[in-house]
């Protein structure tokens, strides 16, 4: 059976319904359909993904952010994205952990993902995005980043 084109949204502690935590439910919803025009929508001018903790690099400009989201899944027949957790973590920073299942084009077999993402949103938009391997690392990143941009 099929299960792409589907996005699950499980919060597994406290909910959020703030504007930015839709903002990148939205995005995520755009990334699944394969809408890359309209997920690269959700970015200001210049953004920056750092994937340098999943050893991908980091990726700066909407055209290298555009390349990384088609490649990424665009090698899959099937691609899937459930976030575990969304939290508006406060001062435009918002926590994901994401769980991501997909079958490789040209495969039987399914593969799996889970990692979380640290986004920071400036005027509705998103600037800069990194994504960390361990979710707790990712948690406490988001917290001291939204701590540090109270604080100045």
């Amino acid at each position: 059976m099929k299960v792409s084109g589907i996005l699950r949204h499980v919060m597994a502690e406290e909910p959020t319904t703030s504007v930015l935590a839709e903002l990148a439910r939205r995005f995520c919803d755009c990334l699944e359909r394969r809408d890359y025009d309209a997920a690269l929508s959700f970015f200001d001018l210049n953004p920056v993904w750092d994937m340098s903790e999943m050893g991908m690099g980091i990726f700066e400009g909407r055209v290298p952010v555009r390349g990384l989201l088609e490649d990424w899944n665009g090698s899959y027949d099937e691609w899937e994205i459930e976030l575990e957790n969304l939290l508006d973590v406060g001062n435009g920073v918002v926590y994901a952990a994401v769980t991501e299942r997909a079958r490789p084009t040209g495969s039987t077999g399914r593969v799996q993902l889970r990692y979380a993402a640290v986004v920071l949103f400036a005027e509705n938009l998103i600037a800069h995005a990194k994504t960390y391997p361990g979710i707790e690392e990712a948690r406490a990143a988001a917290e001291r980043l939204a701590r540090e941009r109270a604080d100045g």
